[in-house]
């Protein structure tokens, strides 16, 4: 399964899973029911990833136990996305798996206080809604770069694939002299800033991991 040229937030009870560069798992779910963890089962990629991400803005639900155990069960490192719309079942799973040692990353102004969060994306409601539509999209209701009450951050970050910068960098060499390098698609670009910061912060974890052995 590679990474998806667009994909959406979850909009019915199944939720959607991708992998995003560097063996990242994306999970987006609507809602968490007994099923859940069943239906990641049944989708989730052979591949060894790096980490997970599992975006649970504007989720609710009404059985947390089987996607807990799902998750506390994987040994990789685990980022959720919430936001002021995720409830029920949603929030007490992403409650339990933060004291689990999960990282939870809050999204919009009016992101739930119950959630505990270690990092906030103070995102506009209308802006939120359009990244959570298409978390590829470079266009924002509010105006190019505008957060809500933060004018100095950036509102995304360019995630070419490290193939695609290695490529440009080459002045000299083998490929180059070769007259035939190989083509390598791009992957998309995210642009939705909480989702661009769970994958940063799981790549950096993956380089720790690396250079600590």
């Amino acid at each position: 399964m590679g990474c998806l040229a667009a994909a959406s937030h979850a909009a019915g009870t199944v939720p959607v899973v991708s992998v995003l560069e560097n063996n990242l798992l994306w999970v987006s779910a609507n809602r968490v029911t007994e099923n859940f963890a069943g239906q990641l089962h049944a989708a989730e990629p052979t591949n060894q990833l790096a980490g997970t991400i599992l975006d649970l803005r504007g989720a609710n639900g009404d059985s947390a136990q089987a996607a807990l155990d799902y998750f506390s069960a994987k040994k990789s490192p685990l980022v959720i996305l919430v936001d002021g719309q995720t409830q029920g079942a949603a929030a007490t799973l992403a409650g339990q798996l933060h004291s689990a040692g999960a990282v939870v990353i809050a999204c919009g102004t009016n992101a739930a206080a119950a959630i505990p969060a270690d990092i906030r994306v103070p995102l506009a409601a209308e802006d939120e809604k359009r990244f959570l539509e298409n978390p590829f999209t470079n266009t924002l209701a509010t105006g190019a770069g505008t957060l809500a009450g933060a004018t100095n951050l950036m509102f995304y970050v360019d995630h070419t694939s490290e193939a695609e910068l290695v490529r440009k960098s080459v002045k000299d060499g083998e490929e180059e002299d070769s007259g035939s390098p190989r083509a390598t698609p791009a992957q998309p670009v995210v642009h939705d800033p909480a989702l661009a910061r769970a994958v940063d912060l799981l790549k950096a974890l993956a380089v720790l991991h690396r250079t600590r052995g």
